[in-house]
Formats: C-alpha cells, structure tokens, sequence
C-alpha cells in the first residue's frame, strides 16, 4: 500500500547548483506564466499598502531596530522566554540542530499516543524535514492550510515563503483535489470559494480527532511567553485550541522582547507579506489555561545554525527576516527560476543568503546560492526590517571563496585564476600568454566574434558571443608608436 502522499518517499538526491536546477522551471512555460500573475499581482497589493502610511520608511527603521537589538541581546531574551513559558505552565525544549529537533517532537507525539498529527504552515517544520521524521516513527503529519495541502497531496515541493503553491494555477489544484479527496467530488470547480470549502470538509474531521497538534511561530514574546501566529485561513488557531498537546518549533531568532514591540510587526508583516492591512488571523497563545485550548505546551527552540551567522558581523542581518516573502515578489530571478531552485525550505533572495548560513557552504548546491541574483537592490529597498540582502550576498560570495581556498584540490576556477596570476606575475610571461593567446583567439573567431570558447572559458559565451581580439594588442601599439 502506498503511503499517504507528502509523508515517506525515497531519500532526496542531493540538490544540483542552482544554476542547474533552475533549468527546468525556464523551460516551464506553464510555470513561469503562473509564477509571473501571482508574483506581480502580490507586488502591486504591498506597495498599495505601504504607500497607505505616510510613515512607511519610519516604521521599516523601528523594524530593523528592534530585530538588531533582540539579535545583539539574544541571550538574555532567551532566558527570560523560556521563564515566562514555564511560568506559564509551558515546556521548553532546546534543540541544536534539525536531527535533535525532530528527535523531541517525535518522543513528544509518541508520549502523546498519537499516530497522527494537525500541522500549521511552518518553514521551520519544513528546514527540519518534520514530516519525514515523523513518517519514519509512523505517524502522519498532515498538513491544513489549503496551500501547503496541495504541496503535500501532490508530492510537491513549495515555491514560495506564504503562497506555497504558487507554482500551481487554480485548475491544477482542483483536478488534484478531484484525485486525492473523495470528499471533494467530481463536481469540484476551480472557484477559490469551491476549494477552500472542500478542504474544510477534508480536514474538519482530522481536526476533531487529532490528539496532537505541531505549529511554527512567527514571533515568540520573551516577557510573557506568547506565541504570535499570523495567518489567513483559521486551520492554526484551530491546531492552537483543538488538540490536547501542542508542539511549537520555532528558531531562536523569532524572539521579541516585549508586547510594544508587536505594535510595529503586526503592521509591517501583512503589508509586506499579503498586501494587508491587518493579517484576518493573527493568534496568540501563552502557556496553558485550564478548561481553555490545549492541557500541554511544548516549544522546540531551534538553533540549527542560527548562533553561527549571528557570530557573523555582516550575515547576522539576515537573522532580522520577518517571514514576508516581500523580496521574493520583487526578485528577477526568482520570477523566472521559481522557489524550488533553491531548495526545499528558503526561497528567493532571502533564501539565497539564510541558507548558505545556517547550513554552510560545503556543498556545491549551498555554495552556488550567493551567486543567484543580479545585485539589483530590489529586494532591499522593500524588505521591512531593512535588511541589505546585496551586501550579504557579496560578503557569502567572498566566504565561498574562501573556503575554496582551503581545499585539499583547489577547483578549477581557482587554479585558473592562480595560473593567470602567475602569467601576468611577469611582464615576459604576459606578453608571451598574450601573443599566443590572441593567436589562438582569432583562429575560434568567425566574422570578428567567438561563439564558443574551449572548456572552463566556455560559460562565458554560453549567454554571449565574444569580440574576437585586435591583430595587435594596445602595448604593441604604444611600443611602436613611441618615438
């Protein structure tokens, strides 16, 4: 029997360079039409909403720092968090990395007697590979917000940080449906209004009979405990009150030090995110009530490599991000590549520099991400917490670099750039390279271009052709004509 789609499936192949991966998704009429509606329709409704408050820029600064501040004194909030949850009636748990993340949430549901769980949207969740871990130990995650449902039901992987079936249009996802909920029957149209009620039918009865619950968080208070969620469709404030144990994983960089501070995010989270003025739900839970929502709370606080950019003078700005999504509607690239080129969990330019952070840049896939962007400065003039993603993505370009550098074989791009070095080291050696070099460069030319360079050389004329070079070089020009 196959397992439930979204749960098990065979152990993911290691991600290719984003270059390679974004391939087939510039191949993809289909996804690139879908990808450019929804992208520029989500672009007009945020700056229609920012351009509603003369005081925009002011309250982007007061972003930034309160998230600078809570970073530069995290310590001492945590602290002061896992306090007030206990306080509360809470359990916190402190988990280094994704394998002991998944390890306490699975002892938790197993404790819990559970075989099935309601799951909230959560990019957390995802970074962790939750739902695998949970389906190894034989329990299903399910997944309840109408987006991150189609995600799962079609085996899919999420495109976008808060429409993760971006990548899908309306007709998809109701002849998915139409597949995998019986409920939904042949009838169902690709009206939103149709969709959204099929789901209800489709979860209400996992949400009455599910024993457990797991959310993200998009903000944790650290003076009183609370968990802020902020959503659109209800599914988790119902995972917030429903079940008898809720579990909230959610990374230490979420923490604000107090209730004021919600003032500026709840206003600048749904225009930077949804164009809204005020998100429809925005959920809060602290602790347990008796007689109220769940009788046992547990926050999973995540590091995952979160301590280590924030060792990182110029990456820690990274940390900042509120989850908006902002830069992604903004990105050239992503417009075109879609989210999926970027891995499983952080798209865009965000993604492009969080990442390379938490996860290093050993891998050929995680080193090729600070290299996906133009450097236009699109998505730092709208990010909300002003965070300077161009800067970032230079200042990762160099940490590559670096790390290249203290490998036992050097790549071949860095013997090449050695080799050139050497040559132009030498006025003799450099003249020398530079007489054979044009030689061979005008017998490649037709018609005074070259369209295809020899080996590494070749990316360069993959996008372009290339001038072929003059008959005489400029210092054999001066020499001569000197007098």
């Amino acid at each position: 029997m196959r397992p439930p789609p979204g749960t098990t499936g065979p152990v993911p192949l290691p991600m290719p360079k984003f270059a390679a991966a974004a391939r087939s998704a510039l191949a993809d009429t289909g996804l690139r039409r879908n990808l450019r509606g929804g992208i520029a329709a989500a672009r007009e409704r945020e700056a229609a909403a920012a351009a509603e408050l003369g005081g925009w820029d002011d309250l982007r600064e007061a972003g930034r720092a309160i998230r600078d501040a809570a970073l530069l004194d995290l310590d001492a909030h945590l602290e002061e968090l896992e306090r007030a949850v206990t306080e509360a009636g809470g359990t916190v748990h402190w988990a280094a990395d994704a394998a002991e993340a998944c390890e306490i949430v699975t002892g938790l549901v197993r404790a819990a007697g559970a075989d099935e769980v309601v799951k909230a949207s959560s990019a957390t969740t995802r970074e962790i590979g939750l739902t695998a871990a949970l389906a190894r130990a034989g329990v299903t995650a399910r997944e309840t917000a109408l987006a991150d449902l189609a995600v799962q039901l079609g085996d899919d992987e999420p495109s976008h940080l808060l429409s993760p079936a971006l990548h899908r249009d309306r007709a998809e996802i109701r002849e998915l449906f139409r597949r995998t909920m019986p409920a939904a029957g042949p009838d169902l149209t690709d009206d939103p209004a149709g969709l959204a009620a099929a789901v209800r039918v489709h979860l209400r009865e996992r949400f009455l009979r599910a024993r457990v619950a797991v959310t993200g968080a998009n903000f944790l208070v650290a003076e009183t405990g609370t968990l802020v969620v902020l959503e659109s469709e209800g599914n988790a404030r119902m995972c917030l009150t429903l079940p008898g144990t809720l579990i909230s994983v959610a990374g230490i960089d979420k923490v604000v030090p107090t209730w004021a501070d919600m003032e500026v995010f709840l206003q600048l989270l749904p225009r930077s995110s949804s164009g809204d003025r005020m998100t429809p739900y925005v959920a809060t839970s602290t602790g347990v009530t008796a007689g109220d929502g769940p009788r046992a709370f547990h926050l999973v606080l995540l590091d995952n490599g979160r301590t280590r950019a924030l060792a990182d003078e110029v990456g820690r700005t990274a940390l900042r991000c509120i989850r908006c999504s902002a830069c992604m509607n903004v990105c050239p690239v992503y417009e075109r590549a879609g989210g999926r080129a970027y891995g499983p969990v952080y798209p865009g330019p965000i993604g492009a520099i969080l990442t390379p952070q938490l996860r290093g840049v050993d891998s050929a896939a995680d080193a090729s991400l600070p290299y996906a962007s133009t450097l236009c400065g699109a998505c730092a003039d709208v990010c909300p917490v002003k965070i300077d993603i161009p800067d970032v993505l230079v200042h990762l370009r160099g940490t590559v670099v670096e790390s290249r550098r203290r490998r036992p074989v050097p790549p071949p791009e860095l013997m090449l750039m050695r080799g050139l070095a050497w040559t132009m080291g030498d006025p003799r050696r450099y003249e020398t390279a530079l007489r054979r070099g044009t030689r061979w460069a005008r017998l490649l030319s037709r018609g005074g271009r070259i369209r295809r360079l020899p080996g590494l050389l070749g990316k360069w004329t993959e996008a372009r052709d290339l001038p072929a070079p003059p008959s005489e070089s400029f210092r054999a020009w001066w020499t001569r004509r000197r007098p």
